[in-house]
């Protein structure tokens, strides 16, 4: 088993050398991770951005467009055999066609890769002619990120943290008393495994709901074709004792640990290695509305995604010896269209708090990271409606429940991002005061006219950041 890995390591490791001497010198490529936790809406956000970056009428934030350096860009066939392929035509259907419907969430990895021909930029522009530039979008599910912070954690340690955690979460309640009131030391019975590993799925779900984001492990609640197998029967327990052979307890720890080796590590080799720029997706408004445990929860949750990450610089030699780093992150608080275009600053000094803590340790490791607000496809406009003699910044769009018009004020953010992280850290059950609304919107229909993709806010910032540099 050692020879065999290290083996492995070895010829990943020659295929890394061989790949970054490809990309150095020749056709450099940008693999760009898209991850988003909980209903931050990836898959409208990658669709988004590649209509835009194929039609560049409203990505006017991109310099190279603005430059006019870019003179095609083109999808093809994304170099990872083994992976599906992004369904960017059906996604983009959804959202586009005569009844436009938000797309089904992310439930695997898929991938897509865009290739530009772009005229370089400086002192080369007059001595090269048109480069090719692939950028390789990586999609996977955002609760997948977070079970890398499992690798570094034992069964008791991860037991403990998790049940301290959900100590008073009354959708925890269930799932608690059952795994209280049983015998760890009793002899290993797979119906008691299987009842205890499907009460903790429960609650996950459950938390999941409601705006929880610590809900690991992810595979528990988009299992795939693990459904039903021992490497998803297991749940956090009491432990305080060395367990011993043939009980309950050494049957979870060994479970646990089968979880970490055989779908958190082969995630990590064979996906999140080889990505260089990073974004991650965040429905803050969400958060804000569920109240200040929701809003604290993301907080952490943005610090366990960042120690999952690898973050630094990627020149060339660093490539060739050590393999690539996350060299640019941005953290982006999704549905900005829910708000008037006033109250976007606040939204995105919000971000900016959330994530301080977790940019921060990246920008120490020498990555570049930001944080904004955007939309990727726009469903609302934005008007002033009298009430009670004031003028309220609302936004118009059509609900998702109903299919009916509605202009609608969700509230005004603070100013000062703390009136909202500092209730949330001491632990506060319901904003003081304030009544933060929000309302679920279906995708506008869209007239476009040629060379224009979706509308969108800021998308053409987000790009510039993420690959703007490489362009």
């Amino acid at each position: 088993m050692v020879i065999s890995s290290l083996a492995d390591s070895l010829v990943r490791g020659v295929e890394s050398i061989g790949d970054s001497v490809s990309e150095t010198f020749f056709e450099p490529v940008i693999r760009l991770g898209v991850a988003g936790l909980a209903r931050s809406g990836k898959t409208v956000f990658i669709t988004s951005l590649v209509a835009n970056l194929l039609d560049r009428g409203r990505m006017s934030g991109l310099v190279a467009q603005q430059e006019g350096r870019i003179n095609a860009a083109y999808l093809q066939p994304q170099p990872d055999d083994t992976v599906p392929r992004f369904d960017y035509e059906s996604h983009l259907s959804d959202l586009t066609g005569p009844q436009p419907h938000w797309p089904d969430s992310t439930r695997a990895v898929s991938e897509l890769r865009l290739s530009f021909k772009a005229r370089p930029a400086g002192l080369l522009a007059g001595l090269q002619g048109p480069r090719t530039v692939h950028l390789d979008i990586v999609d996977y599910p955002g609760e997948w990120l977070l079970d890398l912070a499992l690798l570094d954690k034992s069964y008791a340690d991860w037991s403990q943290e998790t049940l301290s955690r959900i100590e008073n979460r009354p959708a925890a309640a269930e799932f608690l008393a059952q795994a209280r009131g049983t015998d760890l030391t009793a002899e290993h019975d797979e119906p008691t495994a299987q009842a205890l590993a499907a009460a903790f799925t429960t609650y996950l779900n459950t938390a999941r709901d409601a705006g929880f984001y610590d809900c690991t492990p992810g595979r528990f609640l988009l299992p795939g074709d693990l459904a039903g197998s021992p490497v998803l029967t297991f749940a956090p327990l009491p432990v305080s004792d060395p367990s011993r052979r043939r009980t309950l307890q050494r049957e979870m720890e060994r479970r646990y640990e089968a979880y970490k080796s055989q779908v958190v590590k082969p995630f990590f080799r064979d996906h999140f290695s080889r990505i260089d720029r990073q974004v991650v997706l965040v429905d803050a408004l969400g958060a804000i509305h569920k109240g200040p445990q929701a809003v604290e929860d993301m907080r952490r949750a943005m610090g366990d995604i960042l120690s999952a990450f690898r973050p630094g610089r990627n020149a060339w030699l660093s490539q060739l010896l050590l393999g690539k780093r996350v060299e640019r992150i941005l953290f982006a608080a999704t549905k900005a269209d829910h708000l008037h275009h006033t109250q976007h600053p606040r939204l995105t000094a919000v971000m900016e708090a959330l994530t301080r803590e977790a940019r921060d340790r990246a920008g120490f490791a020498g990555a570049e990271t930001a944080a904004l607000s955007l939309a990727s496809l726009r469903a609302t406009t934005e008007e002033m409606r009298s009430h009670n003699g004031t003028e309220l910044p609302c936004v118009r769009g059509t609900l998702l429940d109903n299919g009916k018009q509605a202009a609608f004020y969700p509230g005004e953010l603070p100013d000062d991002p703390s009136h909202l992280l500092g209730p949330a850290r001491n632990g506060a059950e319901a904003w003081l005061g304030e009544d933060y609304g929000f309302m679920s919107f279906a995708p506008a229909q869209l007239t476009l006219r040629p060379g224009d993709g979706p509308p969108h806010i800021r998308l053409d910032r987000a790009a510039q950041f993420l690959i703007g540099d490489r362009l």
